[in-house]
């Protein structure tokens, strides 16, 4: 059975190490590079949709989370406290919709700026349990794509629509294979804010977002605050779990006193909308390494191009093509150890899209000749037209090797 633990530890992309602690995997520089382009394309993707991207710290003082109700909700998944002074202590965020509320209450607000779509990839903080923690599937420090959407209550109803359009393209560029959608509600107990009408009506326009998507309703899955749509994926060895999600809440924006001025000049309360487009980095990719065998899609690869002289009298043309490719922006090596057929084999083991062979004749001309990981070879190409066509293909964010057409 593919297990990403097994394919991180031998592609070199995260590590466990006791001394790190449980949960806390530490990125490898091959799993940095892949994660990164994954974060460029996000950011990139929400900017185009209108998104500002903010900055806010992992930590906030104990009121701010007794506010915002997750320590009366949600502290069985909390880190403790942390106490610098009688009057100081501070709690690790296992969310970050406290500190996007301030962003919005930073300033008045007019329902001219609405919908205000804040956005971060962000570190959260959840006390797992060491029992249920592995690889990057379950940890206990959390990069969340996470993002809040402030609206006007007419809103709501497209803005839910436009963000489940944004995940079903991410998911299509990333390769993402969604196993089902549920509509998360209320369950019976007393874990629950909030006015049932507002519950209600939240409920009744996720539905009406969801007219014409096959979903599953899922009692007591709902989160304290409201109702939301989960996107769910299933990993290699069978387990379910949630990737996306889009969330309403009623509830932050009076517990936050927060308020837009409406054109008539009177105060009004937005609605919050939480959503991600692709859930943690954490368990994204885990579901991403699994999917793909650790043979990522060009776009993201951890090295997209390794060059390799057929012996050292190439290596300085093999070194000059890897600095064209770095300069047009791949992720680009050279290998000069060993026989060419075990450095061909290892570039093979690290699942690199593509290997660029550099013999004699290609020295000579200024050519080279690229094998991609599925085996297939191509004649011998201009440096340039191998690099366009490398380029080509990951400013498609192509699963195939090949530009098409």
């Amino acid at each position: 059975m593919i297990d990403h633990r097994r394919l991180g530890r031998d592609l070199e992309l995260f590590v466990s190490d006791p001394l790190a602690g449980a949960g806390l995997p530490i990125w490898l520089p091959a799993g940095a590079a892949a994660r990164h382009a994954v974060e460029e394309y996000v950011r990139e993707l929400e900017r185009r949709a209108g998104y500002r991207h903010v900055y806010s710290p992992p930590l906030g003082k104990r009121e701010l989370f007794e506010l915002s109700g997750h320590l009366g909700y949600f502290a069985d998944d909390m880190f403790p406290p942390m106490r610098l002074s009688a009057d100081d202590e501070f709690v690790l965020r296992p969310a970050l919709c406290p500190h996007h509320a301030l962003v919005f209450r930073a300033r008045g607000r007019s329902y001219r700026e609405l919908p205000l779509r804040v956005a971060e990839i962000g570190g959260m903080y959840r006390a797992e349990r060491s029992g249920v923690l592995g690889g990057l599937s379950r940890v206990r420090a959390i990069s969340l794509n996470d993002a809040h959407n402030f609206c006007a209550l007419e809103q709501v109803g497209d803005e839910v629509r436009e963000i489940l359009r944004l995940i079903r393209e991410a998911h299509a560029a990333l390769g993402v294979r969604p196993a089902g959608f549920r509509l998360s509600l209320r369950g019976p107990g007393e874990k629950y804010v909030g006015a049932d009408a507002d519950w209600a009506r939240a409920e009744e326009l996720l539905r009406a977002a969801l007219d014409g998507v096959d979903y599953d309703e899922g009692p007591g899955e709902a989160a304290f605050y409201g109702p939301k749509i989960d996107i769910q994926i299933v990993d290699a060895a069978g387990r379910e779990s949630t990737i996306s999600t889009v969330q309403l809440d009623f509830d932050k924006p009076e517990r936050f006193d927060l308020s837009y001025t409406d054109a008539d000049g009177r105060r009004k309360r937005p609605v919050m909308v939480h959503r991600s487009l692709v859930g943690s980095m954490e368990r994204l990719f885990a579901y991403l390494i699994e999917v793909h065998a650790g043979a990522f899609p060009a776009w993201y690869a951890p090295v997209q191009l390794v060059v390799l002289p057929v012996d050292d009298g190439q290596a300085d043309a093999a070194v000059d093509l890897c600095g064209r490719a770095e300069a047009a922006g791949l992720r680009a090596e050279v290998d000069l150890a060993g026989s060419l057929g075990a450095r061909i084999r290892d570039a093979s083991r690290r699942k690199v899209p593509y290997v660029g062979v550099v013999g004699r004749r290609e020295a000579a001309d200024g050519s080279v000749a690229l094998r991609l990981r599925d085996g297939r070879g191509l004649d011998p190409l201009p440096a340039a037209g191998a690099l366009a066509l490398i380029g080509a293909v990951v400013a498609a964010r192509s699963a195939d090797l090949l530009p098409a057409g």
